[in-house]
């Protein structure tokens, strides 16, 4: 594996001197002459190691010390000092160097250092990477809904999972589409190598190609050193392209190549590389009218949506609520230092009837003011926004003459405001039957039997 080590020494000859006798360890070498120059290259570059002078003018070697602590906490620092300032390293490593080296070095001793070093960012590196798919995990968790809409979405996951097919995930904002490709790339045949998340629309479009395909020294203006693009960085593993309906058509043609043949080409580099790549892309435009309107290339449409999948928005699958706001109040009020239990059937009623034009994420943050205000365990409805209740109701958001307010499939409707109204009155008889039957006006038989036939699910109720 190769290491970015990064050397600030305000004397140039040293450092070339440091970058020469480390270049032969598989080792891209960055030079800064003090230290704001050796921050303004971390800010810039993936450094792994930090190898720094203590006496420098403007920013010296405690100074910069400090800067790194808190800004960069994992990546080592080795301080360069002299013999007759051994009283200095001493100090430097209370202060959180990781060694020293005394001047003038014995290159075999700076090998030795330097490995320990690296070996340790490796280590560091390593549990950050397993507390990040613990966090995944926790993301797959959150992938939680049983509406017939969602189940399609889950079938879905399953089937696509284990291939290597290009994926197109389609959906309004919030929907929980990086959540989704998270899910597909964790459960599937590359879960243990790179999940690489690029939103295209937050990267300025002089950048973008760079940041894709990577590029070589010198190939633009500020361009000091080798960059690894995005593609190569998510090699054997998956490549999410958040917002792909924002990409320049200028930069489309090449993204068609790389998932055609399977090439990039940095920027600056006329050398081909070969990547393996699984490429998730997910949109909230509407790609075809975008090809209608030469905004998108259709060509490109086409190699994306080999393996397509919509994800529904959340007043479309309404009896997901209840679930998915428990689901955030129990880990959003661990967080917070809380326990949450539940909400009241006051609450879980207002927020079944809010359309939710923000989707999970709206619902995500609504929970977690709620969370934060509540004064008990069980969340009740003065606890939530109150645009929640100003706002009109999804059954009521458009006039009832309007052609979108007839479903197609009645049968479908009716089964889910009859499931949306029992979930409410089990949640209120805190899944009682006979008290749930007797709040419906319904025999606790009927009540019975409309819960086999809607599935629902009693005991997940009352947890």
């Amino acid at each position: 594996m190769s290491h970015n080590v990064l050397v600030v020494d305000d004397e140039p000859k040293l450092c070339d001197l440091l970058a020469s006798a480390l270049s032969h360890s598989n080792l891209q070498v960055f030079t800064a002459g003090n230290g704001l120059h050796g921050l303004t290259v971390m800010e810039r570059e993936d450094i792994d190691l930090v190898i720094s002078d203590w006496r420098m003018p403007g920013m010296d070697g405690p100074q910069l010390l400090a800067e790194i602590r808190t800004r960069y906490p994992q990546v080592p620092v080795i301080v360069m000092t002299a013999y007759s300032t051994v009283k200095n390293a001493v100090q430097s490593m209370r202060n959180g160097a990781f060694d020293y080296i005394a001047k003038p070095f014995d290159i075999d001793e700076l090998d030795i250092t330097v490995s320990k070093a690296l070996q340790f960012r490796d280590i560091l590196r390593d549990n950050h990477r397993l507390r990040a798919e613990l966090d995944e995990h926790r993301q797959i968790d959150s992938l939680v809904g049983e509406s017939p809409a969602f189940r399609r979405v889950i079938q879905a996951v399953e089937s696509v999972r284990e291939s290597s097919a290009t994926i197109l995930l389609t959906g309004e904002s919030g929907t929980g589409k990086e959540m989704v490709a998270r899910a597909i790339h964790r459960h599937g045949n590359r879960a243990d190598q790179p999940f690489v998340a690029v939103n295209c629309a937050a990267i300025p479009e002089g950048l973008l190609e760079s940041e894709m395909f990577g590029h070589r020294k010198g190939a633009f203006t500020g361009a000091v050193a080798d960059r690894v693009g995005r593609f190569q960085q998510a090699d054997k593993g998956t490549l999410f392209l958040d917002e792909i309906g924002e990409m320049p058509l200028a930069l489309q043609a090449k993204i068609l190549r790389a998932l055609q043949e399977r090439i990039i080409e940095p920027v600056g580099d006329p050398r081909e590389r070969k990547v393996d790549v699984r490429v998730i892309a997910a949109t909230n435009k509407d790609l075809l009218e975008a090809v209608a309107n030469k905004e998108f290339r259709e060509d490109l449409y086409y190699r994306l949506n080999v393996f397509p999948i919509p994800l529904p928005p959340l007043r479309e699958r309404v009896e997901d609520i209840a679930p998915l706001a428990r689901h955030f109040a129990h880990s959003l009020g661990a967080e917070a230092g809380k326990r949450i239990t539940g909400f009241s059937p006051e609450a879980l009623l207002a927020m079944s009837r809010y359309a939710w034009p923000g989707n999970i994420r709206e619902l995500q943050n609504c929970v977690e003011r709620a969370t934060i205000v509540a004064s008990g365990p069980v969340i009740q409805d003065s606890d939530l926004p109150g645009y929640l209740f100003n706002a009109p109701a999804a059954q009521d958001a458009a006039p009832l003459d309007a052609v979108s307010d007839i479903p197609s499939d009645l049968d479908a409707a009716l089964a889910q405001v009859e499931k949306t109204c029992i979930l409410a009155a089990l949640q209120r008889t805190q899944g009682v039957q006979a008290a749930a039957a007797q709040l419906l006006g319904i025999s606790e038989r009927s009540l019975w039997y409309r819960i086999k036939k809607l599935e629902i699910h009693v005991e997940r109720i009352v947890r």
